[in-house]
């Protein structure tokens, strides 16, 4: 049981709320490489990137385990992407730190899903029982290299607005 549920449900709902944050992350993810700040789905994808990161914690186990340091790195990663946003309003070097902490947190949320799809989808489990065989080494490798090339597409092209000439703030 967690939180009064019974762990399959809490996992299922866990599950949920993890996809509506990859899915939500990625809408956000091209707003920035469109040069937009998609208010919404950025509040969506914060919120539900954090329950899914301090939720991890609350399923039972008895070790720290390599989830657990993903899930604390990714709520530094979040916190920093919430300070950029809502304190200092993507002023100056928060507008960049921004771009690149939330895309680190997408990146982390995706970079899970392709660790528990190798779990857990009995084709990917065949091809990498481990997870140390060369298909999962490709794919997050993959996944890496993929969420570089946008995190530095999405640091250029998120910038501020450009104001007409004689306009004010």
């Amino acid at each position: 049981m967690v939180f009064g549920l019974s762990l399959e449900t809490y996992t299922l709902i866990h599950v949920v709320i993890s996809l509506v944050a990859i899915v939500a992350g990625f809408i956000v993810l091209f707003g920035l490489l469109a040069g937009k700040r998609l208010d919404g789905w950025t509040a969506l994808f914060l919120v539900t990137t954090v329950l899914t990161c301090a939720g991890g914690y609350a399923f039972p186990f008895h070790k720290l385990l390599p989830s657990h340091i993903i899930g604390a790195i990714c709520l530094v990663v979040l916190l920093i992407a919430m300070l950029a946003r809502y304190t200092f309003r993507l002023a100056g070097a928060w507008r960049w730190l921004y771009v690149m902490s939330a895309t680190l947190a997408l990146y982390l949320n995706v970079f899970v899903l392709v660790f528990q799809g190798f779990l857990k989808v009995p084709a990917l489990k065949a091809a990498a029982p481990t997870q140390s065989e060369p298909p999962f080494l490709v794919a997050q490798l993959t996944v890496l290299v993929l969420f570089i090339v946008l995190t530095i597409l999405a640091v250029r092209k998120f910038h501020e607005p450009v104001r007409a000439a004689g306009s004010r703030r």
